[in-house]
C-alpha cells in the first residue's frame, strides 16, 4: 500500500469515527484506490457509513473477548492490497492494538512493504484533555510512525500553550501536522453536523439530500471544507510544494 492510517486513541468520544469519516471523504476525492476498516467491537460507527464500504474486521472471539491475534486479518490485507487504506480503531482494542503492533514489529513490516504508516490522534478538549494527552504521549514513546494530532474543540477549546505546546514543539520530529476542528456555533452548524453525523451521512449524500435545507447544507459544507483545506496541507497530498487538486 502507498499510505496507511490509523485513527487511534485510548478514550472514547473524541471524535475517531467522525475523523475517519471526514477522512475516507477527502481520500476518495484524492486517491484511485481506498480501503476502509473498521476494527471497534463495541461502537462499529465508522461502518455505518454506507456510502464509504467500510469493512468490518471482528477481533472477538465466541466468548466476546478481545483476540488480537485477529489483527492478523488486517494485517494480511495491508500487505497483500494496493492503495491507501484508513482505520479506525477503538478505545477497547487501543491497548490490543498497541501491543499487537509493537510485538509483531507490525509497522516496520508495513513500512517495508513500501507503506507510510501514520496515526492520527484525536485531542478533547475539556476535561478529557490529560487523558487524550497520555493517548497520545503513548504512542510517541512506543511506535517508529508519522503521527497527526487533531484537536477536537467539541468538549472544550484546546490552546496551543502549556503542555500541548511542550508535547508537540518536542517531537516535531515524529508530527507530521496539526489538524483543528473548530467549536462552531451549536445553534446553527452544531444541530447540522449533529444529525449528519447521526444519520451517518457524507458531505456528497447531504449536498443531495430534501432533508436539509440550503443554509443547513452551507453549514456543513463550510466545516468540512475548513478541515479538507488543513488535510490539502499534509505532505502526503503536496508534490513539488504544490497542493494536488
Amino acid at each position: 500500500m502507498q499510505d496507511i492510517h490509523f485513527i487511534v486513541q485510548g478514550k472514547g468520544g473524541v471524535g475517531k469515527s467522525f475523523i475517519a469519516a471526514v477522512m475516507a471523504q477527502f481520500f476518495n476525492e484524492r486517491k484511485d484506490k481506498l480501503l476502509c476498516f473498521d476494527t471497534d467491537p463495541v461502537n462499529q460507527t465508522f461502518s455505518r457509513y454506507q456510502a464509504l464500504n467500510v469493512e468490518t474486521i471482528d477481533i472477538l472471539d465466541e466468548h466476546n473477548n478481545i483476540d488480537s491475534g485477529k489483527f492478523d486479518i488486517l494485517m494480511n490485507t495491508l500487505l497483500s492490497e494496493d492503495g491507501s487504506a484508513i482505520i479506525d480503531n477503538g478505545a477497547a482494542t487501543f491497548i490490543p492494538l498497541m501491543s499487537y503492533l509493537k510485538e509483531n514489529a507490525a509497522v516496520d513490516m508495513l513500512k517495508d512493504s513500501g507503506a507510510e504508516v501514520y496515526f492520527h490522534i484525536p485531542l478533547q478538549g475539556g476535561q478529557g484533555l490529560n487523558d487524550t494527552l497520555a493517548g497520545l504521549v503513548s504512542i510517541l514513546q512506543s511506535l517508529p510512525v508519522k503521527i497527526v494530532v487533531w484537536l477536537n474543540d467539541h468538549m472544550g477549546k484546546i490552546l496551543l500553550d502549556g503542555q500541548v505546546e511542550k508535547i508537540i514543539q518536542g517531537n516535531k520530529d515524529k508530527i507530521v501536522s496539526v489538524i483543528h476542528i473548530e467549536e462552531r456555533n451549536p445553534d446553527t452548524f452544531g444541530k447540522d453536523i449533529k444529525r449528519m453525523t447521526e444519520n451517518h451521512l457524507t458531505i456528497a449524500e447531504v449536498m443531495k439530500s430534501l432533508d436539509f435545507q440550503l443554509m443547513s447544507k452551507q453549514r456543513i459544507k463550510i466545516f468540512y471544507n475548513s478541515i479538507a483545506n488543513q488535510l490539502s496541507l499534509m505532505k502526503l497530498f503536496q508534490q513539488n510544494n504544490e497542493v494536488v487538486a
